[in-house]
């Protein structure tokens, strides 16, 4: 099927047009929650940037759609979707079980681990219950790392929960935090290169158990909309075969 076949049979939502040849085609909205530099940003004039905003670009170009973003808080990023704000989350989220039953999600196209960041002075070399005892931890609310830290530390460890990484990071600057826990791509990029020297990865990344880390990044998706999904789905077939992928890739983490 056609994604032209597609959008003429209205799966798309607010993407509808008239099922004609010349029919012009209306935005899809993508939901993005920001800042969580290098996958998603604003630039110092205010542009988005970043990993999931340029492949999304990509990804809409090659379906052959125009894709307007929509900047959401991430506690409410999938109610928006059911409430149709927009049409696909592509925001950095985890494929899991738990996410699976309410939203249909696309093939993985990033799988990042997961790390712990503390001061480079921390007395911790190995994050567990002995060393976490009560230490004030860092997550973002509602996140993986959230449900991963409460349920392994939250009986030894005090759990602070933040709308955002810059927000975490104002906390660790000022001594408010002891440790967070962060997917690795953003607390290399807002602790490691931001302020080269005064913080480390303590431990191993981490990227098991499943039931917590999932199977990668993806977009998430209506249910319903299947054929969009496998519109994307396609899409990123074909850039990783023509370059366009590892340009992008190359462009945010290096070789």
């Amino acid at each position: 099927m056609t994604f032209k076949k597609i959008l003429s049979l209205g799966v798309l939502g607010t993407a509808m047009v008239a099922a004609t040849a010349n029919a012009e085609v209306r935005d899809i909205r993508i939901a993005v929650d920001v800042p969580y530099e290098p996958m998603e940003y604003r630039t110092p004039d205010g542009e988005l940037t970043g990993f999931d905003i340029d492949l999304g670009n990509a990804l809409c170009a090659e379906v052959g759609i125009q894709c307007e973003w929509v900047v959401q808080g991430w506690d409410g990023i999938i109610p928006g979707l059911m409430a149709r704000k927009y049409d696909v989350i592509m925001s950095s989220m985890t494929i899991n079980d738990q996410r699976r039953e309410k939203v249909l999600f696309s093939d993985p196209y990033i799988t990042p681990p997961s790390a712990w960041f503390g001061p480079a002075d921390s007395a911790v070399e190995t994050p567990d219950t002995d060393a976490l005892k009560g230490m004030t931890v860092g997550v973002q609310r509602g996140t993986l790392q959230d449900n991963y830290a409460t349920d392994l530390y939250g009986d030894v460890a005090d759990i602070n929960r933040y709308a955002t990484a810059d927000d975490m990071v104002l906390d660790m600057d000022s001594g408010r935090l002891d440790i967070v826990f962060l997917d690795y791509p953003i607390g290399k990029s807002t602790l490691l290169d931001s302020d080269a020297g005064n913080y480390r990865v303590i431990g191993e990344q981490i990227t098991e158990p499943k039931e917590y880390f999932g199977d990668g990044f993806g977009m998430a998706f209506r249910q319903r909309d299947e054929d969009l999904a496998n519109a994307f789905n396609e899409a990123l077939v074909t850039l990783k075969d023509n370059g366009t992928y590892e340009e992008i890739y190359t462009t945010y983490f290096g070789e």
